[in-house]
């Protein structure tokens, strides 16, 4: 098997994901400059680019069955993690979340992007089983455990944005599992009943915060809403996007709306929103083809694969990836409420940058390994 892999290491390794990937990030970083170009943040982005590609390059060349064997560890290591962040002295509070480890040398690591991996992981051990029956209901609850945990933690932190990211992990796997039909159905159905009864105990019992309603009520009548208050980093970002123009504005980086800082986090929220500016609509179309053709390759692995438990992992990605781009797009645009969801390998992140890059290059490692039983 060894020498099978030898020889189709290279033929075989997905050098289009890989280098896309790496042409987003560079982009990207240029974006990042653009935003702050008195911060460090890009060089940052650089560091990180350079870490994620050892760490993609790792993982691509071992067995990824054998990383999967290994998948509670990780996962208990990822829950591990969680746990410090929660302890004072350990964790760092910003705006109000107790979400990021300080790393000497490095700087701040949020675990809730890494643990993302690690659950996609336990995740697709447990469902990766041939079967030949559709998901029985203990199944379905160890599912819901797994994603639970962390979730839980998350909520202690509190950061409500990356738990949504996380939902779409667990969808996808049991979607791909075997699940019954009238199940499907009957979850949609009590999701959109649920949906509006869970948003009235939330603002009732005083779980969904004020300023959390206003943000969703500045999507629901823009034209009614505060725009100097919590309708604020919605118009800006909508106003950056329209600077743009066809092919970006003619300002210089000093006068653009995130270099007046008119425009608020614009190297990790509203990237997107500094790439309208900047490229254009243009340029925005570009980068979502960009994304389009990277979502396409890891669904290609996805059916390559020997197994399904790497099938799942990969569709797990593709799941979780796609989401994180709709509702990051959507924050920019105006069109999702701003729930502080990265733009992956665009935004400004050290760990959402180096997570990424983890799970390309399990997808690669897959690939390399879809001739071998």
């Amino acid at each position: 098997m060894v020498a099978i892999i030898h020889k189709r290491s290279w033929r075989d390794f997905d050098w289009i994901l890989a280098l896309l990937a790496i042409g987003i990030v560079l982009f990207g970083t240029i974006q990042i400059r653009n935003a702050q170009p008195t911060e460090p943040y890009w060089i940052k982005q650089l560091i990180g680019l350079a870490i994620g590609l050892v760490a993609m390059l790792a993982i691509a060349f071992t067995d990824y069955r054998r990383l999967l064997n290994f998948a509670p560890a990780f996962y208990l290591f990822g829950l591990i993690l969680l746990i410090i962040v929660l302890i004072p002295g350990f964790g760092l509070r910003i705006n109000g979340q107790q979400a990021w480890i300080k790393v000497p040398g490095i700087g701040q690591f949020q675990p809730s992007e890494f643990v993302k991996v690690t659950t996609a992981m336990m995740l697709a051990r447990y469902f990766g089983k041939n079967r030949v029956q559709a998901l029985t209901l203990k199944e379905m609850i160890v599912g819901g455990l797994i994603l639970g945990l962390p979730i839980g933690l998350i909520l202690l932190e509190p950061d409500a944005g990356s738990v949504l990211t996380y939902l779409p992990i667990l969808a996808v796997v049991l979607f791909l599992s075997a699940i019954r039909l009238r199940l499907v159905l009957a979850s949609v159905l009590i999701a959109v009943v649920m949906l509006p009864v869970s948003y009235w105990v939330g603002v009732k019992s005083g779980f969904i915060k004020g300023y959390q309603q206003e943000r969703i009520n500045v999507i629901w009548d823009p034209e009614n809403a505060d725009r100097r208050r919590v309708g604020y980093h919605t118009w800006q970002s909508i106003l950056t996007v329209g600077e743009g123009g066809m092919f970006g504005s003619r300002s210089s980086v000093e006068h653009s709306q995130s270099g007046l800082k008119f425009l608020p986090e614009p190297h990790t929220d509203f990237i997107y929103a500094v790439t309208a500016e900047n490229s254009g609509f243009v340029g925005c179309l570009l980068v979502l083809l960009a994304y389009v053709i990277l979502l396409s390759r890891l669904i290609t692995g996805a059916r390559r694969s020997s197994d399904r438990s790497g099938m799942l992992f990969i569709m797990a990605f593709v799941g979780g990836l796609t989401f994180q781009i709709f509702i990051n797009i959507g924050m920019a645009l105006g069109i999702s409420p701003v729930i502080g969801v990265p733009l992956p390998l665009m935004s400004a992140g050290l760990a959402s940058l180096v997570a990424t890059f983890i799970a390309i290059g399990f997808a690669i490692s897959i690939q390399l390994r879809r001739f071998v039983n």
